[in-house]
């Protein structure tokens, strides 16, 4: 089968999409093959070795979390699934951006009618990430939370999630992206210079929280704006987060298949709305990342195997 591998630390040139050996399936375990995989700026990261003392990577390295597919085979002892069934998941083995992965059958979900491939396949990290920035600030109605990054693949979601919740949303974004935050009921602000007067404008001087999917300095915003470091998360500076007590909740606090479900539901009714910034053959994992790491795509980037 083909997959994305690396064999060294370095920019976009290490990646390879290579003739590897197809895996087979453990106890507890199905062989999915591979429709659509959303692409990471964490991945990014990893692959550069920015992120070498949280996540190392042994070589060669393969890369994706998440997953849409068919189940192609099953191993001993999985259970609800078979042959056939279309499932959107997540593996932790860096391994998703390949014709075929090993998932365990735990880290699965069916797939809804209605549900797109793309968006299937690119939920999970994005989704699950937002639901724990939006869990760690709490907020509610009659509160007014930011969320930086408000069109990007994790801030989109976060602006929609919050809305759920009844609170008023202000989303820091390019003009380009506003209307698509005002059909969502969010209150689009435009990033950069004089962003805090506008912020303040925007909420009548009040801010109760604010979620940084970005980094860049908006926990220093965050604490510029008044708001208590209890209810400031941020999935990008962690180091800021240490220095003020703000909160770094991510994927990792939601992790699991229930969540996913639910966001999947959700996004199959039309009640989230995920969108697809640009879709890329496996073959082109480069463009893809290239692209992704200009920091300006409005929602996912998704691979096809």
């Amino acid at each position: 089968m083909k997959a994305v591998r690396f064999g060294e630390y370095g920019g976009i040139d290490v990646l390879r999409v290579e003739e590897v050996e197809r895996p087979e399936p453990g106890p507890g375990q199905v062989l999915v093959e591979v429709r659509a995989a959303g692409i990471q700026p964490g991945e990014a990261h990893i692959r550069t070795g920015a992120l070498h003392e949280r996540w190392p990577a042994t070589f060669p390295s393969g890369q994706g979390s998440d997953l849409a597919g068919v189940v192609a085979r099953t191993g001993p002892h999985v259970r609800g699934l078979a042959v056939g069934d279309e499932v959107l998941g997540f593996t932790h083995r860096r391994a998703s951006h390949a014709e075929f992965v090993v998932v365990d059958d735990v880290n699965l979900t069916p797939r809804p009618d209605g549900l797109s491939w793309d968006v299937a396949g690119s939920l999970y990290v994005a989704g699950t990430t937002a639901y724990a920035t939006v869990f760690a600030v709490d907020p509610g109605p009659g509160d007014t939370v930011v969320v930086s990054g408000a069109a990007g693949g994790v801030g989109s979601l976060a602006v929609q999630l919050a809305r759920r919740r009844g609170a008023t949303v202000i989303g820091l974004a390019s003009r380009r992206n506003h209307a698509w935050l005002e059909e969502r009921g969010v209150v689009p602000v435009e990033y950069g210079d004089g962003v805090a007067e506008r912020i303040r404008e925007a909420s009548g001087g009040t801010v109760d929280a604010f979620i940084d999917t970005f980094g860049d300095g908006y926990v220093d915003l965050a604490v510029e704006l008044g708001v208590p470091p209890k209810r400031i998360n941020t999935i990008s500076d962690w180091g800021a987060a240490a220095r003020v007590g703000a909160r770094t909740d991510g994927e990792g606090a939601a992790a699991c298949a229930v969540v996913l479900g639910e966001l999947a539901r959700l996004a199959a009714r039309g009640d989230l709305h995920v969108p697809i910034h640009r879709v890329y053959p496996l073959e082109q994992v480069r463009d893809a990342f290239r692209e992704l790491e200009r920091r300006h795509a409005h929602g996912k980037i998704v691979l096809h195997p």
